[in-house]
C-alpha cells in the first residue's frame, strides 16, 4: 500500500482501521498503535474525515474515529489491507515457502473480524501445500485474534472434482464474499460455471 499512498502515516492508519476489531478508536490509541507523532496522525485523520473515509464523534471530551464501511472505496481498501498485513499478507509474502498454490481466498466476513459459524470457512487454499508452513501462519493469526480460524486446504484434483460434483461445501465457500489472495478470480469463477 505504501507504493499507492504517499503518506506512510495514512497507510498505517488505514491498515489499523481496516484490520482492527474495534469500531471506535481514540486519537491517543491510534497514535500508540501506529507508532507515529500525534500531530501527523491528527493531520491524516482530518484529511480522511474531509474525504469521507472516517467519521468522528465526541464522548466525554474525547474524540473518537470510526472508518466508514459505506466509503466508496472500502472494499478495495479492505482487500489492500488484508493482502499487506496479518494472515493474508503472510500467505502472500511466504507464497514460495507454502508450496505451489493455485488459489488462496479469504472470506470478507473474516477480514472484517466478523464471527464465523461452525460451517463457515475463513480461508481456503488450493494447490500443493506445505502444510506445516500454512499451519504456522494460521497459528500465529489465531494467537493474535485469540480465536480459532476455520480454514480448509486441498489439492487441485480434489478441488476440481468437488467443483464438478457441485459439492455444497465448495459452492458455499465460493459464493460467499471473498478476497482473492493468490490466483485469478476470473479463472476461479470460470471453473465453477463450467
Amino acid at each position: 500500500m505504501e507504493e499507492l499512498f504517499v503518506s506512510k502515516v495514512r497507510v498505517k492508519i488505514l491498515q489499523l482501521f481496516l484490520t482492527t476489531k474495534d469500531d471506535l478508536l481514540h486519537v491517543r490509541e491510534i497514535v500508540r498503535r501506529v507508532d507515529e507523532e500525534i500531530n501527523a496522525v491528527r493531520r491524516e485523520l482530518a484529511r480522511m474525515e474531509k474525504y469521507g473515509m472516517v467519521t468522528s464523534e465526541w464522548r466525554a471530551n474525547r474524540r473518537f474515529y470510526k472508518f466508514r464501511k459505506d466509503y466508496r472505496f472500502y472494499p478495495e481498501l479492505l482487500a489492500l489491507a488484508i493482502k499487506s498485513t496479518g494472515l493474508g499478507g503472510g500467505i502472500i509474502k511466504n507464497k514460495s515457502g507454502l508450496g505451489r498454490i493455485r488459489y488462496a481466498l479469504m472470506a470478507v466476513r473474516f477480514a472484517q473480524n466478523g464471527i464465523s459459524g461452525s460451517e463457515d470457512v475463513d480461508l481456503l487454499v488450493v494447490g500443493q501445500i506445505v502444510l506445516p508452513e500454512l499451519q504456522s501462519l494460521v497459528a500465529d493469526e489465531q494467537s493474535k485474534r485469540e480465536r480459532e480460524i476455520n480454514y480448509s486446504f486441498m489439492d487441485e484434483a480434489e478441488f476440481n472434482f468437488r467443483v464438478k460434483r457441485r459439492d455444497p461445501f465448495i459452492l458455499r465457500v465460493l459464493t460467499q464474499p471473498r478476497i482473492m489472495l493468490i490466483g485469478d478470480e476470473n479463472q476461479l469463477v470460470e471453473s465453477v460455471i463450467v
